[in-house]
């Protein structure tokens, strides 16, 4: 976690500043808040980090029981840069969402109680799992929030470990150019894959912040920011307030995601990144190139 992969290949090093119009030693920075709509203390800390520090942007969780709040919340700042955080896995035993597909439709993706599968699950479902169900689930969730209103920037994907799943990796290419949307990358075939099109991606090896271990994040997120290269890098984030209703829900990463939550809005966190010159995005920026490139495409 302390150390920066590269992704893309030296003949594409640098394309990302250029197509956003910045020279080639601009470092880069997306902090994204993964997990909106999950839960009350969820919302709570993303509207935090997002009005009071340094996240840039969001993702909506669309299944979950607080996504109308955090729906609304949308609704009443469109200012913020949010993505669609495609969902097919539940995270935990006893607090469970499901399809908005009717369920007759897309049986592969459900266990026996009819709620997407549990994350220890996750590797049985992915080799099990229909990918046209899949596709029509990832399109149901896209079109509930265009249905509401709303204007997405970018796709990224909930809890999904996608490795050697080129299948699943180019269905959510496909969606994100079909509307208009940017996509997240995290591994080198996704990136190179991406950035061979002529679309901007991240240079780097995804950071989740969930797999820091919070005794030592701060520290650690601070020398990251120090040590950060040139290009484009991206930070997946998952701001909470550790209270009782995150304690039940998560009880094993309610600090964890306190622990973001305090550093996305400490101003040591600000101090920090401008003494650094680091410049903040949001993925509207990439999106414009996106649909820019997807309309030149276009007979």
């Amino acid at each position: 976690m302390g150390s920066f992969n590269r992704l893309s290949n030296e003949a594409l090093q640098g394309q990302t500043n250029r197509l956003l119009g910045y020279p080639a030693d601009a470092r880069l920075l997306i902090i994204n808040a993964d997990d909106f709509g999950m839960c009350h203390a969820v919302n709570a800390a993303i509207f935090g980090a997002l009005q009071e520090g340094i996240a840039q942007s969001t993702t909506l969780m669309v299944p979950c029981p607080w996504a109308l709040h955090a729906m609304h919340f949308l609704a009443d700042h469109p200012e913020i840069p949010f993505g669609v955080h495609l969902t097919a896995i539940s995270d935990w035993e006893e607090y469970r969402w499901g399809p908005l597909t009717p369920r007759e439709r897309v049986p592969t993706l459900l266990n026996a109680e009819g709620t997407f599968h549990n994350f220890q699950q996750m590797p049985e479902f992915l080799a099990h799992v229909s990918f046209d169900e899949l596709e029509t689930e990832f399109r149901a969730q896209i079109e509930a929030v265009l249905a509401a209103g709303l204007q997405p920037t970018h796709l990224d994907w909930h809890a999904l470990r996608l490795k050697n799943r080129q299948d699943i990796s180019a269905l959510m290419l496909g969606l994100a150019r079909e509307y208009g949307l940017a996509l997240r990358v995290a591994d080198q075939s996704w990136g190179e894959q991406v950035q061979n099109q002529g679309l901007p991606a991240n240079d780097y090896d995804l950071l989740d912040s969930y797999l820091v271990d919070p005794a030592t994040k701060a520290d650690l997120y601070v020398e990251l920011l120090r040590n950060l290269p040139a290009g484009l890098s991206e930070w997946a984030v998952h701001p909470g307030v550790d209270n009782a209703e995150l304690q039940t829900i998560d009880p094993g990463g309610s600090y964890n995601r306190q622990t973001d939550f305090d550093f996305l809005t400490s101003q040591q966190t600000k101090d920090v990144i401008k003494e650094e010159g680091i410049i903040l995005l949001n993925y509207r920026a990439l999106q414009a190139i996106w649909k820019e490139t997807q309309l030149q495409r276009k007979p």
